[in-house]
């Protein structure tokens, strides 16, 4: 009970959008919610493997790496420099062509997928870079010593000496995620993004966009705390 309330009555007192909004249905609450995880995980997937293979490479291939390829280095870096530099919304209208030909429509949440993996996986890739980096190279050289392979040095020591830093610079690019799924959403593409400005900013309803912050909000928290939490964990492994 809040106030003589029960939250029911409290919801439809003071949020009355958000109620007639629903749960259900195209526009419903559980929908939208359901669009905005579908669009943080799949990038995060697809955007992922990408953004680990061009942060290795950008750390191994590099002037002085133990696979030293500068041909290799200048092209991932130019690539992924280029991506970082467009602005998300010009990328979404950049990549539509090549949008339709993947999943043959340009508009839609499936459609957001495409444009959200190209924009998650540059900012990645630089958090990945940098945490490779972090690894002491005196662990690579004692590596190379015992006749460790270029897979055994990736593997066995980049990766598993980062692993604390790797889940923390994850944990910080699922959160710029989750803030471009709701830039995709006000474009249309559905989810919480979709739901705060289409039915809340644009017609008022000032409740609805509320709710919708605090729910992406809710789930920034949620990435953050997770992270936390195993971040803690792999450092204690490594320990």
């Amino acid at each position: 009970m809040i106030g003589g309330f029960g939250m029911t009555e409290f919801f439809a007192k003071y949020f009355p959008n958000v109620v007639q909004l629903g749960w259900s249905g195209d526009s419903g609450w559980g929908t939208s919610i359901g669009q905005t995880l579908y669009m943080t995980f799949w990038p995060a997937v697809f955007g992922g493997i990408l953004g680990v293979l061009f942060g290795v490479i950008l750390v191994v291939a590099k002037p002085g790496g133990i696979m030293e390829n500068k041909t290799l280095f200048s092209i991932s870096d130019k690539i992924v420099s280029l991506f970082r530099a467009i602005p998300f919304i010009i990328l979404l209208a950049f990549i539509a062509p090549f949008t339709q030909l993947i999943v043959g429509t340009q508009i839609g949440t499936t459609a957001a997928l495409v444009p959200l993996s190209l924009g998650f996986f540059p900012f990645y890739a630089r958090q990945v870079q940098v945490a490779l980096e972090s690894v002491n190279y005196g662990k690579i050289e004692a590596a190379q010593a015992i006749g460790a392979t270029n897979a055994d040095i990736i593997f066995e020591v980049y990766l598993r000496e980062a692993r604390s830093e790797l889940v923390r610079v994850t944990t910080v690019s699922l959160i710029s995620l989750v803030g471009l799924t709701a830039m995709a959403g006000a474009v249309g593409a559905g989810g919480l993004g979709n739901t705060a400005i289409a039915y809340g900013y644009d017609r008022f309803c000032n409740d609805i966009t509320i709710v919708a912050t605090l729910l992406v909000l809710l789930l920034v928290i949620i990435i953050q705390l997770v992270g936390d939490v195993l971040a803690k964990a792999v450092n204690h492994q490594n320990r």
